[in-house]
């Protein structure tokens, strides 16, 4: 069998700027195998968070109370729906407190957080499409875990409009979208300890 042809270099350049993303230290990134029959080349990696996270390493974020990925797809051909050579796909999912369930409010709140995450970055794109969904998930019998999870997932994907691969920012957007999703605090703001009156 063929080996590969090696990716093109604008797209190596794509993935290079996608890697230099220095995320705030609490949250974690991890290299991701990405689907390879989306487009011809793609890439991956992962975000998660944790309120409790030390941003050491040494956390073991197995059930991340927020967690996404990214996907980069690259068509040198380009796609019509695309309206460019390339795409990223993302998915985050986090968790929800028991009052926010069923608020019908919150799509449209998770939404602004990644369109509002874009903006502030200055990643410019266009055909910008996606989805927010609650879940509520109830355990019964032998399986292992909280008896019940609520979660809210939003699935995007974006055309990226910088030019010549620069995608950085979107990076740093979709880190962000996850903290933000996360309820993170600002980075330099620490969060109030709870206090027993």
């Amino acid at each position: 069998m063929p080996d590969a042809p090696a990716p093109p270099e604008v797209f190596r350049h794509a993935v290079a700027t996608l890697s230099a993303v220095r995320p705030r230290p609490d949250l974690v990134l991890r290299p991701l195998d990405a689907p390879p029959r989306l487009a011809p080349y793609t890439w991956a990696f992962s975000v998660e968070a944790d309120i409790g996270h030390r941003g050491d390493g040494t956390d073991d974020l197995d059930e991340p109370d927020t967690s996404g990925r990214l996907i980069l797809l690259h068509d040198p051909a380009g796609q019509d729906a695309w309206e460019g050579t390339f795409r990223i796909v993302c998915f985050v999912q986090a968790r929800l407190e028991r009052e926010q369930l069923g608020d019908e409010m919150l799509p449209v709140v998770a939404w602004s957080w990644l369109t509002e995450a874009l903006e502030e970055a200055g990643a410019k794109h266009v055909a910008l499409g996606g989805t927010v969904t609650q879940t509520s998930s109830v355990r019964f019998g032998d399986i292992a875990g909280p008896r019940r999870d609520d979660d809210v997932e939003l699935r995007a994907s974006w055309t990226p409009a910088d030019g010549a691969g620069e995608l950085t920012a979107h990076a740093e957007a979709f880190c962000a979208l996850v903290a933000t999703a996360a309820g993170l605090p600002p980075v330099g703001v620490a969060t109030l300890a709870k206090r027993s009156v």
